[in-house]
C-alpha cells in the first residue's frame, strides 16, 4: 500500500528512511506474532509470517510500481509520463524497494534478538 512518501528524500537518504520504516513494522509485527502464537508456532513460522505481512504493508506500493514499470506495455508518452508523475523518486525506486526488503529482515532479527535475550533473562 502506498503511504504518503512526499516528505522522504531522494535516492539514498530516501531509501534509507524507508528502510527504517519497514524496520519498524517488521519489529512490531514479528513482537505481535510472538505474543500471540507463542507456545504454537516455531521461530521461522513467526519470522515468515511477519516477513509477508511486513513486505505487505511497508513496501506494496513500491514493489507493485516497480513491477508495472518493468513490465506493463506503455501505449505512450503520456502514459508513462502520468505514471511517472505519481511516483515520488522513480529513479530511487529499486533503490528503495532494496532498502524495505532488507529493513523488514533487520526488523524482524533485531526483535528476535530482543524476545530472545528476554526470554534468558528470566
Amino acid at each position: 500500500m502506498h503511504y504518503d512518501q512526499s516528505w522522504m528524500g531522494y535516492g539514498w537518504v530516501g531509501g534509507l528512511q524507508a528502510g527504517l520504516i519497514a524496520t519498524v513494522a517488521g519489529a512490531l509485527l514479528f513482537a505481535l506474532f510472538r505474543w500471540r502464537t507463542r507456545s504454537a508456532w516455531s521461530h521461522g513460522a513467526q519470522m515468515a509470517w511477519a516477513y509477508v505481512l511486513g513486505i505487505v504493508l511497508a513496501a506494496s506500493g513500491d514493489l507493485a510500481d516497480l513491477f508495472y514499470f518493468n513490465y506493463a506495455r506503455l501505449q505512450s508518452v503520456q502514459l508513462l509520463r502520468v505514471k511517472l508523475a505519481e511516483v515520488h523518486d522513480p529513479d530511487g525506486l529499486g533503490t528503495r524497494v532494496l532498502c524495505e526488503l532488507l529493513g523488514v529482515a533487520v526488523g524482524i532479527g533485531l526483535a528476535w534478538l530482543a524476545s530472545e535475550w528476554m526470554a534468558r533473562r528470566r
